[in-house]
């Protein structure tokens, strides 16, 4: 038990040793406080603007939420796809190692080009971001099934679609939810970066409007928000990964105890 509070006191101690050196930094004037605020500045600005914030946090959530749930779709459709045949694997895959060696900062202004500055762009953007993740990480489940096991199955007369739900399905939902964890924090960053492209509102926006007017604190406090939501976007399919695969917990637990 120690040990666990201690593992978990060790990074908070670290943020806040960062911390006090940022604001000392800045309080002794060894950093510019008009293109760097202090720590305090930008605490100021966040409660002075959270209203305004989360007004704009409700429009890049939705972009966010949105484009993740189309990418989780379109990932598993592709990737059982992909499973069938090795054939269809090979012409596909390095397709989709491909499309992420072009920066998606690139292909933003024209999706805002093509589709206008409403709902469109922004979440066809979160979704080419959180696409490949989420597909990597369900082929190689898929692929990464414990060959006996299979053969025992097929020997007990198993069909695919019995393969499939008693053995690929439970194996491949841990590598699932590895790579829904990166992408569901690449979606609030992929919503950012199409509203920089065009909108009415959004973080991204806002972003864009206090960074044209010089208030950097209020740009700061922004990102701050950002942080806290991709977090608990983090947390949050981690405590849905506990409540449907525990046993991936077991062997974790069990060393810390």
């Amino acid at each position: 038990m120690k040990k666990r509070t201690w593992e978990k006191a060790y990074p908070l101690g670290v943020v806040l040793t960062l911390l006090v050196f940022w604001q000392a930094m800045v309080g002794f004037g060894f950093v510019d406080s008009f293109s760097i605020p202090s720590p305090v500045a930008i605490l100021k600005a966040l409660v002075q603007e959270i209203g305004v914030l989360l007004g704009h946090l409700k429009i890049t959530l939705w972009e966010g939420l949105l484009g993740i749930v189309i990418a989780t779709v379109f990932a598993v459709v592709i990737a059982v796809w992909m499973n069938l045949s090795k054939r269809i694997k090979s012409a596909v895959y390095p397709l989709l190692v491909f499309s992420q060696t072009v920066p998606i900062i690139v292909l933003a202004p024209l999706f805002a080009m093509w589709f206008g500055f409403g709902l469109l762009p922004k979440i066809v953007v979160v979704t080419l971001v959180c696409f490949f993740p989420i597909t990597v990480s369900i082929t190689e489940g898929l692929s990464d099934v414990d060959s006996e096991l299979f053969d025992m199955m097929r020997t007990m007369g198993a069909s695919k679609k019995q393969l499939f739900i008693k053995a690929q399905f439970p194996a491949v939902l841990v590598p699932f939810y590895s790579g829904l964890k990166i992408a569901v924090t690449y979606s609030i960053m992929g919503a950012i970066i199409g509203e920089w492209m065009g909108g009415s509102a959004g973080l991204g926006v806002y972003m864009m409007r206090v960074k044209n007017s010089f208030a950097y604190d209020k740009m700061f406090a922004a990102i701050i928000l950002i942080s806290i939501i991709s977090i608990l976007l983090f947390k949050s399919i981690d405590v849905l990964q506990k409540a449907t695969t525990p046993w991936s917990y077991y062997d974790e637990e069990k060393e810390q105890e």
